[in-house]
């Protein structure tokens, strides 16, 4: 297969020239096989000027210390294969050894992995998701590659329309058709401005047999392509190991899930925080008594307004959800594969206004003729999408739709996704009725301005991405909501830092977009009021060790009351609350470490705890010292075996042991 991949890099050379300017798709959507054979050509011929430009390369994680590597490289080997092509770039772009006649462009990096990197952050872009195609046009870009999935064969509904902004033409029923799968997202938006700017440009797919082969606007023709090659050596695809959930992560989980409207829409994204949504989205339609119970036992579902008006001036509610949520989220993850398992992904839409409008109403039934005049064939698309990306469980789900499921799931470009300012506006905001857009940030200030990619010297931590947008949307709509999820805290270097702050250099969201806020202490609706309501509810949110310190400086700058005070009921905003209120409820099993499963073997969780404990510890050599004097590591064999800890050499070995045993012993007792 590497001869195929030469002679395809010889061939982009011979047609484009000597300088390369390639848009490669984010996520699982790089052919990473390709990429490296390019990479490798270019690297070795300083005469080819490469410049590539994507997002979100990924790449196995890598132990930064000693304890890290013993535990990642067996998990690593096992859950993404020996087989797994790691792409060559990201490896010398980590060690900083790019070459000179390579640059790597990003407008959306791994979090945190390029931080202290100047080759990473020197060359990233920060850009909105839908202005990243015409930014990409701007640089130049006349190459493109990307996995696609090839039709698996007769009989498999096709769902939707082809597209491929004119390069497409007819072809006989017989030629294969393909999807853009996991990234129709740029891909289509870009194909359309390149046709139109009219320079020499090329698309390459290669297909992917893991790939699901996903509907809607992903579904194109051979001829969108210039070249497509066959699968190359068999590897996986990409998974990302599912996190544990914590009780700081659940409590925001469900005070969130109460913002909700059934009968609406939702756009969610991924990691814990997304989790424990999810979760508790399921707790309040499965087990609805045992959800509302524990939100009037533990006052989760009492909002801490901290002024007038109190709550969210559009709540969600907490019965079960009768008529569904339809998803339109730039990312299709797990969290929408467990809501739909569940029934509550089930409201459908349909490219009809009329039809739409029928249908929100319950009267499709009533309506077959007009529904057979409009081409309606019975079923409705749940979920609407602009990239995939998620667990190997989420992509056998999605490989294993059925012809009547697989069209309810559909994949779209970023620009018709993340905003309304498509071609029939009036429709795209009938089907997201009742929106609720849910994003996670990093931090927010006192004004409700919220952090979300880059830190106070402009180091980059992850990038913009579709965040911007859907915000902006949920003020354009109607009756929609923005919602930023954050934990109210963070411990770093062994110091327990806040993330409510009272200004800071940088903002992703300016507070003049400011919504509705939400941390493990509560929900603050903040659209339409003052700086100084503002103030006071996000205050009431915020952990109680930062509470006072803060409001002085919001009396200082002028803009808080000084005579104001906080309700004595937030006063109590502490992690040992939280623990002491949802202790009973994890004990019942209803808030596990991993709700949705783990990647992990029992004996890798336990271990997992105990790093992560030792990682909190670290900051200081002395705790670490004191750890090691009173460990046993012969009370966790199996433990030790794990880590290649059993027969420790050398004193910083048996050092490290001893302190891992007694990390081991505390989580243990901790869980």
């Amino acid at each position: 297969m590497s001869e195929h991949l030469s002679a395809c890099v010889e061939r982009a050379l011979t047609r484009l020239g000597r300088r390369l300017v390639l848009g490669l798709p984010l996520g699982i959507g790089k052919p990473n096989e390709l990429v490296n054979a390019l990479y490798r050509r270019a690297r070795s011929d300083p005469s080819i000027e490469l410049d590539i430009v994507t997002a979100l390369s990924l790449d196995p994680p890598v132990g930064r210390t000693d304890l890290e590597r013993r535990f990642l490289e067996p998990f690593v080997a096992r859950h993404f294969g020996e087989a797994y092509p790691r792409l060559d770039y990201v490896r010398d772009l980590t060690r900083r050894r790019l070459p000179e006649n390579v640059r790597v462009t990003e407008f959306y990096l791994r979090s945190g992995a390029f931080l202290g990197n100047p080759l990473a952050q020197r060359h990233y872009i920060s850009s909105n998701y839908t202005h990243v195609a015409r930014d990409l046009v701007d640089r130049g870009v006349n190459l493109i590659l990307q996995l696609v999935a090839e039709e698996p064969g007769p009989g498999v509904a096709a769902g939707g329309s082809a597209a491929g902004g004119g390069r497409a033409s007819p072809r006989k029923k017989a030629a294969p058709r393909y999807s853009l799968s996991s990234n129709p997202d740029v891909t289509l938006d870009l194909a359309r401005r390149l046709d139109r700017a009219g320079r020499e440009w090329m698309l390459i797919g290669q297909v992917h047999p893991e790939l699901p082969f996903m509907h809607g606007d992903a579904i194109v023709e051979e001829a969108f392509f210039d070249e497509i090659l066959p699968a190359g050596e068999p590897y996986r695809l990409f998974a990302v190991p599912r996190e544990p959930v914590s009780v700081q992560d659940y409590w925001v989980g469900l005070h969130a899930s109460e913002l909700i409207r059934d009968d609406g829409t939702l756009q969610i994204g991924i990691g814990a925080l997304s989790d424990a949504l999810v979760w508790a989205l399921l707790l309040r339609h499965r087990r609805n008594e045992d959800y509302r119970a524990l939100l009037d036992r533990t006052g989760a579902g009492r909002v801490a307004a901290g002024g007038p008006g109190g709550g969210a001036d559009h709540p969600g509610g907490r019965a079960p959800f009768e008529r569904g949520l339809y998803g339109a989220s730039e990312m299709l993850m797990d969290g929408f594969m467990h809501l739909y398992r569940a029934g509550i992904l089930s409201r459908e839409v349909f490219e009809d206004a009329d039809l739409q409008t029928r249908s929100d109403e319950g009267r499709l039934a009533e309506s077959s003729g007009f529904a057979e005049s409009s081409g309606f064939a019975g079923t409705g698309a749940v979920m609407d999408a602009a990239f995939l990306l998620g667990s190997r469980p989420f992509y056998d789900f999605l490989n294993a739709l059925d012809e009547r499921e697989r069209p309810r799931f559909r994949m779209a470009s970023v620009s018709r996704i993340n905003q309304l300012y498509g071609e029939d506006q009036a429709l795209e905001t009938l089907q997201r009725r009742g929106a609720r857009f849910v994003n996670t940030c990093m931090m927010v200030d006192l004004t409700g301005a919220a952090v979300s990619d880059g830190l106070a010297d402009h180091q980059v931590v992850s990038g913009v991405g579709g965040q911007y947008n859907f915000v902006a949307m949920a003020h354009a709509l109607e009756d929609g909501r923005s919602i930023l999820m954050l934990r109210s805290t963070r411990e770093s270097g062994g110091r327990v830092r806040s993330n409510v702050v009272w200004e800071y250099p940088a903002a992703t969201i300016p507070r003049h977009l400011r919504d509705v806020v939400v941390t493990e202490y509560g929900v603050a609706d903040l659209r339409g009021r003052t700086d100084e309501e503002c103030i006071q509810r996000i205050l009431a949110i915020t952990d109680a060790r930062f509470q006072e310190e803060l409001a002085a400086r919001a009396v200082a700058a002028g803009k808080l009351d000084p005579g104001w005070s906080l309700p004595d009921a937030c006063r109590g905003n502490t992690p040992a609350r939280l623990r002491e209120r949802l202790g009973p409820e994890r004990g019942r099993g209803l808030f596990p470490d991993y709700p949705f499963g783990s990647d992990f073997t029992d004996l890798e969780q336990r271990l997992v705890r105990a790093l992560r404990d030792m990682k909190g510890r670290s900051a200081s050599p002395w705790k670490l010292l004191i750890d090691a004097a009173r460990g046993r590591p012969g009370g966790f064999p199996e433990e030790m075996a794990r880590m290649d800890l059993a027969r420790p050499g050398g004193l910083r070995g048996r050092v490290t042991a001893r302190a891992l045993a007694r990390a081991l012993e505390r989580a243990g007792h901790e869980h």
